[in-house]
């Protein structure tokens, strides 16, 4: 049987974040958070491997305590286990320090075969998280995985189908592997009625920063973080175009050259 680890994100509904003109920071009070979508993509991939193959699936979060709800979803529609990582101390970690954290508390949950992540998360986007979990894992990895071919158990490997720029390739890799998920071929399902019962009911492991044997406290939150942001602000866009529509060609092109001479382009 497979032991198969999912890494999840509660993110905010980008949608509704705004910004405070005069700090630059997101206000994220009052915003409804929610499962990042895509990693909602890499949990179906893994619950389709579960069902096909056998095994079980862990889901995992660092964030607050109302991250646990991201959780819950997860258990609904096929996720085994659920694991939360929270405290003070983690909180303004970049990916470096989250990547950290999650490998550390996953190794208190036992090995695992196959590890899941979505191809980014909608807040940061920066697609970073999947690679430092490999190489923290020691594990190969197959990211843009589009469709997954075989788990081949006896022989440890993992055969499936990633994105290229100009089309796709069919890749080996040795277990533990870690696949980060294209959207396109895993549409996160729908819970049932049973599900969401059976997720209320569960229960969800927490563990803070003194349950994780061997955390390096200089290695967690803002201290551990290798990057910082010290402002966050909006584009600013240039002014919005003229349509030229003068009913002909040459009409067009001499309200063109007009419009350049007023603007002292020529």
């Amino acid at each position: 049987m497979l032991n198969i680890l999912v890494c999840v994100k509660q993110v905010p509904d980008v949608d509704l974040v705004t910004m405070d003109p005069e700090t630059g920071n997101l206000v994220r009070e009052g915003v409804p958070s929610m499962l990042n979508p895509l990693d909602g993509n890499a949990l179906e991939a893994a619950v389709r491997v579960k069902e096909r193959y056998g095994g079980a699936v862990t889901v995992i979060t660092m964030g607050p305590p109302a991250a646990e709800s991201a959780l819950r979803e997860c258990l609904a529609v096929g996720a085994d286990r659920a694991v939360l990582v929270t405290g003070r101390p983690f909180g303004g970690a970049d990916t470096l320090s989250t990547s950290y954290v999650l490998e550390a508390a996953a190794r208190m949950e036992g090995r695992f075969d196959l590890i899941f992540c979505g191809k980014e998360s909608l807040d940061g986007a920066t697609g970073q998280m999947g690679p430092q979990l490999a190489e923290r894992f020691g594990a190969t990895q197959i990211t843009g995985s589009l469709l997954i071919d075989e788990v081949d158990i006896e022989r440890g490997c993992i055969t499936a189908r990633r994105e290229l720029e100009g089309g796709t390739a069919a890749v080996e890799a040795q277990l533990p592997c870690l696949l980060t998920v294209e959207k396109a071929n895993f549409p996160a399902r729908l819970p049932s009625l049973k599900g969401k019962m059976a997720a209320k009911r569960a229960q969800v492991k927490v563990y803070t920063e003194n349950d994780i044997d061997g955390l390096d406290p200089k290695r967690i939150g803002v201290p551990g973080s290798g990057t910082v942001v010290p402002e966050i602000y909006p584009p600013k866009l240039p002014e919005p175009g003229q349509m030229i529509d003068e009913g002909g060609v040459e009409a067009g092109v001499s309200k063109l050259l007009e419009l350049l001479s007023a603007a002292g382009a020529i």
